[in-house]
């Protein structure tokens, strides 16, 4: 056991003031993946900054029809919300495939998307791996891959994202909400986690000191069609082997909004930008939307076990935008 300092923060500016202060710091909250990861050695932080008291635990709807979910909800609660039910319903059926139910109670907002990889080399510490240890090489590369990615890898880093909810998220034109020591801003859910290129060990834009605050839902996508779909090993709690999140919006009978984000393909929710520029002012036909995801998915470098989730991705893709489009059309 490594002693750590523990500081329960009643503000914002506390929270700040104290991982400030506390060189090696973590935010703590509802834990289920930090205290894990220190449990294995992974993560040592010198003091956790206990954020789950702060006054960001409501969900808000704003004057101008977005949606403002504080960082300390609960899992379970936003996947439960009837505005989130209603108006996003990918971001509820990715919050409900994400986790067992105990899960769900405990995980926050916040917590969900600074998550970190669930790649055994990146869990066990007598293994080499650049995002633990930067410099030390990968073991997923030439080892065990089958469950790591096929889009924006590379060769120091093969992991893949585990959030489900950072999928629907970046379907839906989320913002990241921040705040930090130089004040508040925003960030594109789509953009909030990096690929790993030659720094592994970043995963997310994140500054130094910054606390998420919470998540805003865009009015934009409120009420369009969207869902989400996981494909995994088992149907009980598993994480993903590809899943997909999908915003579409047709009239006049053609594509006028596109939102396509693929999980558990690479370092981060993948925004599929190619289909959905494809997919706009196209009829919304099966042939279409084969087109665009193959389009998309041609950018794949599948590994050596891991070949498989390129057409399985394509699958689930499918099924989903066929399901949403208007049925006279497909």
């Amino acid at each position: 056991m490594k002693p750590f300092a523990y500081v329960r923060a009643g503000s914002v500016e506390e929270a700040t003031d104290a991982f400030a202060a506390h060189p090696g710091a973590r935010y703590l909250g509802g834990g289920t993946n930090l205290v894990d990861l220190m449990k294995l050695g992974v993560e040592a932080p010198a003091a956790l900054v206990d954020v789950t008291r702060l006054p960001l635990d409501a969900v808000e709807e704003l004057p101008d029809g977005s949606l403002q979910v504080g960082a300390t909800v609960r899992n379970s609660d936003l996947a439960a919300h009837p505005v989130v039910r209603d108006r996003y319903p990918a971001l509820s059926q990715a919050l409900l495939a994400g986790a067992s139910g105990q899960l769900r109670n405990a995980a926050t907002t916040g917590g969900n998307l600074l998550q970190r990889t669930r790649c055994p080399y990146f869990q066990d510490r007598s293994k080499p791996c650049n995002k633990r240890e930067p410099g030390s090489g990968c073991g997923a590369l030439e080892g065990v891959h089958r469950d790591h990615a096929v889009l924006g890898h590379s060769d120091q880093c093969i992991a893949t994202n585990p959030s489900d909810m950072a999928v629907a998220l970046a379907a839906l034109d989320a913002r990241v909400e921040l705040t930090g020591p130089d004040g508040s801003r925003s960030v594109p859910a789509a953009d909030f986690h990096r690929l790993p290129g030659m720094h592994p060990e970043r995963d997310t834009e994140i500054l130094p000191g910054e606390l998420i605050t919470g998540v805003l839902l865009p009015a934009a996508t409120a009420g369009l069609p969207s869902a989400y779909r996981k494909a995994r090993d088992r149907a009980s709690y598993a994480f993903a082997l590809a899943s997909v999140a999908v915003v579409l919006d047709v009239g006049d009978g053609v594509v006028e909004r596109a939102g396509i984000a693929f999980g558990a393909l690479a370092h981060r929710p993948w925004r599929a930008r190619r289909a959905e520029d494809a997919l706009i002012g196209a009829a919304p036909t099966t042939a279409a939307f084969e087109h665009a995801l193959d389009l998309e998915l041609a950018a794949a470098e599948p590994l050596r076990d891991n070949a498989f989730k390129v057409p399985l991705a394509r699958r689930i893709a499918l099924d989903v935008l066929s399901r949403l489009a208007p049925p006279a059309t497909t």
